[in-house]
């Protein structure tokens, strides 16, 4: 008998309290990095109505002016007109509460337990993890980009509406929103699209119609056709005449952004990697210099996962690593494919353990995440900061990339063949 269920996830636009938040403190990581390499950052911001706080820990030979960082993002976020917004970039007050980190924390790093109690001469045993934690990794065929299609399509839905309203396409439309959409699913594949919710910040008036159905009715109108649709460009599922399209479903959503609601820098986390789809660690990424493991493990999980899945060794995938605070090595590898796997999850791990390098001063070395590249201009961690870390189209990042799915795909034919011999 076929199973069918329901699946939602949901994303939110940059102008979201929340990533307000997330995309100031990716800034600070990009400065910090970009004049000082070696730069320990914990930075997290809270937004409120005509606040902005940054507060954390952070170590650093550079000297950076914070308060005018805090003012650019928000001004480029769109944050400009505290008239319509009541929030701007030039009004609101910054204040700046850093602390540095903690020596205590900084002596792992710096020495991890392996160089310390086994006198290792590997440089990549040098460099201790920033915390203990445990971190997820997940990809699947479900889309081109080997993303679970909830989460694909909820954060290309807010790309659309930012893109509509920076345009001009759309000039009524505000900074805030949020989108969601639920999957209709059937034997584990997704055959239908059930749901798609867009809630997004707008001008009391359009084109000088006041009232609110009429303007309601007109945002339904322009969005289906101007973000919803536009969406589904590439993907095998597509809304149909039995798809729900609910917009705003208060009935209006003009105050937003901080004037409407408090943001904090890593309250979204499951936006931020599968939409629920997969689990989570509870780390947040944005804030965090690479020595974190919450941010570059979790990058080393997605990277081993896509490589599985796009060998086809699997059509799903999900890996686990773990870390103890100062030591190199993980503590435990997991994998996991749901029954999907070509081969036994037990010669994946051994797979992963030989191709993967998954010490933090590995992980940083592979994907080059201290040392940002000239060519990003200072901007890398900040322009994932919103529509998700993984399955990015429009962004080159390191653990996106497929390079080790041809030496997967032949070691695990090796490995086989071997033991039907």
């Amino acid at each position: 008998m076929s199973r069918r269920y329901l699946f939602t996830s949901e994303s939110v636009t940059e102008g979201h309290p929340d990533k307000i938040c997330d995309q100031i403190s990716d800034t600070i990581v990009d400065t910090l990095l970009s004049l000082d390499p070696e730069s320990r950052v914990a930075a997290e911001v809270v937004v409120n109505t005509g606040l902005v706080l940054i507060t954390g820990e952070i170590s650093s030979k550079a000297q950076v002016n914070f308060v005018k960082l805090a003012r650019q993002k928000i001004a480029e976020i769109g944050y400009i007109d505290p008239t319509n917004n009541g929030f701007s970039a030039d009004s609101c007050s910054v204040m700046v509460a850093l602390d540095e980190q903690s020596p205590d924390i900084a002596q792992g790093v710096d020495q991890a337990h392996e160089a310390r109690d086994r006198d290792s001469d590997e440089a990549l045993d040098a460099v201790g993890a920033g915390d203990q934690g445990i971190m997820f990794g997940f990809a699947c065929d479900e889309t081109p980009v080997l993303m679970p299609l909830p989460i694909c399509l909820a954060h290309r839905i807010s790309q659309q509406l930012s893109m509509a309203r920076k345009r001009g396409e759309l000039p009524y439309l505000g900074p805030d929103g949020k989108t969601q959409v639920t999957v209709l699913y059937e034997d584990g594949q997704p055959v239908g699209i059930d749901t798609i919710l867009v809630s997004t910040q707008h001008a009391p008036s359009i084109d000088g119609v006041t009232d609110d159905a009429a303007v309601q009715m007109r945002i339904r109108k322009d969005l289906w056709g101007s973000v919803v649709l536009p969406s589904f460009d590439g993907l095998n599922v597509q809304p149909d005449s039995d798809t729900r399209f609910l917009v705003n479903p208060t009935g209006k959503f003009v105050i937003g952004g901080p004037q409407g609601d408090s943001g904090l820098t890593g309250r979204k986390i499951i936006v931020d990697t599968y939409g629920g789809y997969s689990r989570h660690g509870g780390g947040a990424f944005s804030g965090k210099d690479p020595t974190k493991v919450d941010r570059s493990a979790a990058y080393a999980c997605r990277y081993v996962a896509k490589n599985i899945v796009a060998a086809g060794l699997a059509q799903k995938c999900e890996v686990q690593l773990s870390y103890a605070i100062g030591v190199a090595r993980p503590v435990s590898i997991f994998v996991e494919t749901f029954g999907t796997g070509q081969i036994s999850d037990e010669k994946l791990l051994e797979l992963v353990r030989q191709h993967f390098e998954l010490r933090p001063a590995g992980i940083i070395q592979t994907f080059n995440l201290q040392k940002l590249p000239a060519e990003r201009n200072g901007r890398f961690y900040q322009e994932i900061a919103a529509y998700g870390h993984f399955g990015r189209s429009d962004v080159s990042l390191p653990w996106e990339q497929t390079d080790k799915a041809e030496t997967l795909k032949r070691a695990a034919a090796e490995s086989f063949a071997s033991v039907k011999r």
